[in-house]
């Protein structure tokens, strides 16, 4: 008998956990305000009980959305076939953009939680840097841009093709949403095309000539 009852309290609370993270997921694909309070009570439990299962929002919140993120791979797909590092840079920054747009209040709520507790950053589930990892990898393959260019143009890209700056021009700026988007994708393509040609310009100069010079001055 007391076998039974342990056995159906642990099905009850795995019941209770599984609708906590189901509610949660549900929530995150609606693009609305994603708070604690609004899980519990998509889940028919008090906010009390959620609390009891995740100490926070943001680790029901990394459960709740694991798998749901798309690979890069997946992302660029309609890329695939291209080389054009401007265009693949492009592809990945209106997927990403448009993806946060539509899931915003998880977005928002996991942004949040990791900006007062900068530790837990790392554990935040995320698109960006994959997404241009990917994207640059032919130029990478094929030596269009040299190391230390692709490097410092991935750190410029993780600055525009971001969440942060998405909000940025919209709460701050009062820009509507698909200009916001529009002015990152101006800008992250302008960054590429502008590593490309300094990359370009910077081989020139260190071209056959100038080591011929150099060697005729020694």
């Amino acid at each position: 008998m007391g076998t039974q009852s342990t056995t159906g309290r642990a099905n009850q609370k795995l019941r209770t956990r599984t609708a906590i993270v189901q509610a949660a997921a549900e929530l995150s694909r609606t693009g609305q305000e994603v708070t604690m309070p609004e899980v519990a009570r998509k889940a028919l439990v008090s906010e009390a009980t959620a609390y009891r299962y995740f100490p926070d929002l943001l680790s029901l919140l990394r459960e709740a959305i694991a798998g749901q993120l798309p690979t890069a791979a997946e992302a660029l797909r309609p890329v695939a076939g291209s080389a054009d590092p401007v265009e693949r840079v492009a592809a990945a920054t209106e997927f990403l953009l448009r993806h946060v747009l539509a899931r915003q209040g998880v977005v928002r709520a996991m942004i949040a939680a990791t900006v007062v507790r900068p530790a837990e950053a790392a554990a935040r589930p995320g698109l960006r840097f994959g997404l241009i990892d990917h994207a640059l990898a032919p130029a990478a393959e094929s030596g269009a841009v040299g190391h230390a260019a692709l490097d410092q143009l991935k750190r410029d890209l993780a600055v525009v093709v971001s969440a942060d700056a998405l909000f940025s021009l919209i709460d701050l700026n009062g820009l509507a949403p698909e200009d916001a988007i529009s002015s990152l994708l101006h800008t992250a393509t302008t960054l590429t095309r502008a590593a490309l040609r300094d990359d370009r310009r910077a081989e020139s100069s260190d071209g056959p000539g100038t080591t011929a010079h150099l060697e005729m001055a020694d």
